[in-house]
């Protein structure tokens, strides 16, 4: 009975769904919607499902073992350093979305194509073609790789700007490699952001069934525009996960900016403004005499920077980017990290209740990096970075830190790891480059302390 009852309940929401769905004002003088004389979808997905394509993968994964893994307990059981793990290859899968058929460029998720060695591409019609990383940006799960612009088909874009709650949008996309799949649903919200899931979010929520595989897929409008990237989905979790009604996608305006950079650049240039901010409370709200708890409190400016130029000062309640309303600190961020350098905005802020309006050029960030780093052949293959005393998420370490490094280095092949914080080289402490040079130079062997973490260990390299 219950089963009944369930059953009936999804046939009525159906039936309201249709109801909805074709009366809607979307319907209304669209020919595309309309299958011979009956309100469908199929005419409108034959001319969209061509542009969106199904993405495989292969990519090398070391077999786990923590004691070869974790050079503190190698150190600890003296196992030798140059011991390496097994790789195996390991299959994924994903979708995709013909943005330029003259060119052959495809937009997807990044974590779709994180880390694989080969990327194949199935198209609509059956064929298969072998596809090259073009660029890709982790912080917004972006990328986009290139395939053979032979006969293929782009899609159209909307303006997800004007997207509104409650319109019907179409999921398209490979769901546990099944195949291509459609699913149909609304705009649940827009502006999600704060959920941890990447380093720069401003989703559109959706009803429309998404599972793994759709990530990198299409979500489309009534008229076969392109509205958002699906990329991930609240709910359960493991082998068993599935849509809970809760799917996420990247709005398609903030996509193709993303796009434009990794296009002309390889990567993303995001602007810097040089402040920290902190959610606004209540309580804060009227410690500050602000009457909303809706913006982003300045918690730091770092001196010489836009912010610092521009007269920004700690305590001042961020509202307004571009007349555009400030949530949080997290809305703050993702507003500012999207911007390109020397964009021009107006900043609004709140300081001690009155209103005041800064104009602030975005720049470029200053790199603080040390790169091609030759003081020492054991050395060659890392990228330093010097911890500052503007950067408090460090403490009071004091060190160089391991920004990037090449897995076949001898340092990675000892244990060094990038984010590993190098506290001193043989037994001197070293905080610049003229440290290390110091500590370094012309020695056969180079004892690390290094701090990873809450843990520190001694590594040698012979």
């Amino acid at each position: 009975m219950k089963q009944k009852i369930k059953n009936m309940n999804k046939f009525l929401k159906s039936i309201l769904i249709l109801t909805l769905l074709f009366s809607s004002p979307s319907f209304a003088g669209n020919s595309k919607l309309f299958s011979a004389g009956i309100p469908s979808l199929a005419p409108m997905l034959e001319d969209v499902t061509p542009a969106v394509v199904n993405i495989y993968t292969i990519s090398e994964t070391p077999q786990r073992n923590q004691l070869i893994d974790d050079p503190f307990l190698r150190k600890f059981f003296n196992i030798p350093g140059q011991l390496k793990s097994k790789k195996r290859n390991r299959s994924g899968l994903g979708s995709g979305v013909i943005i330029n058929s003259k060119k052959g460029f495809v937009i997807t998720n990044n974590h779709v194509i994180a880390k694989a060695k080969d990327i194949k591409v199935k198209l609509h019609d059956g064929r298969e073609f072998k596809a090259v990383l073009v660029g890709a940006d982790p912080a917004s799960d972006i990328a986009i790789i290139k395939i053979p612009p032979e006969n293929l088909q782009s899609i159209k874009f909307s303006d997800s700007e004007k997207l509104r709650v409650g319109d019907f949008v179409v999921a398209i996309g490979n769901p546990f490699g099944i195949g291509q799949t459609v699913t149909s649903g609304i705009v649940s919200a827009l502006g999600r952001s704060g959920l941890g899931i990447e380093a720069y979010e401003n989703f559109i929520q959706t009803d429309a069934s998404i599972n793994p595989g759709n990530s990198g897929g299409a979500l489309v409008n009534l008229n076969g525009e392109l509205v958002g990237i699906n990329t991930a989905i609240i709910g359960s979790r493991g082998a068993s996960a599935g849509s809970v009604g809760i799917g996420l996608a990247i709005p398609v305006n903030m996509a193709l900016d993303i796009t434009s950079q990794l296009l002309k650049y390889g990567e993303v240039k995001r602007g810097y403004l040089g402040v920290s901010a902190q959610n606004l409370t209540d309580d804060l709200s009227k410690a500050f005499g602000v009457e909303t708890n809706r913006g982003a409190i300045i918690t730091r400016v770092l001196e010489g920077s836009p912010a610092d130029k521009s007269g920004i000062k700690v305590g001042d309640v961020v509202i307004k980017i571009d007349n555009k309303v400030i949530d949080n600190a997290a809305s703050m961020r993702n507003k500012i990290g999207l911007l390109k350098i020397n964009t021009i905005i107006n900043i609004q802020i709140n300081r001690k209740g009155k209103i005041l309006t800064k104009k602030v050029k975005i720049v470029e960030p200053k790199k603080e990096k040390i790169s091609n780093l030759k003081i020492n052949p054991r050395l060659a293959g890392i990228v330093f970075g010097e911890i500052k005393k503007n950067m408090p998420e460090y403490g009071k370490i004091n060190g160089i830190k391991i920004m990037k490094m090449k897995k076949d280095s001898k340092a990675f092949i000892y244990g060094i790891r990038p984010n590993d914080i190098i506290l001193s080289v043989n037994n001197i402490p070293v905080q610049s480059v003229k440290d290390l040079e110091v500590a370094a130079n012309n020695n056969d062997e180079l004892i690390l302390h290094v701090q990873r973490g809450n843990r520190t260990a001694f590594i040698l390299l012979k």
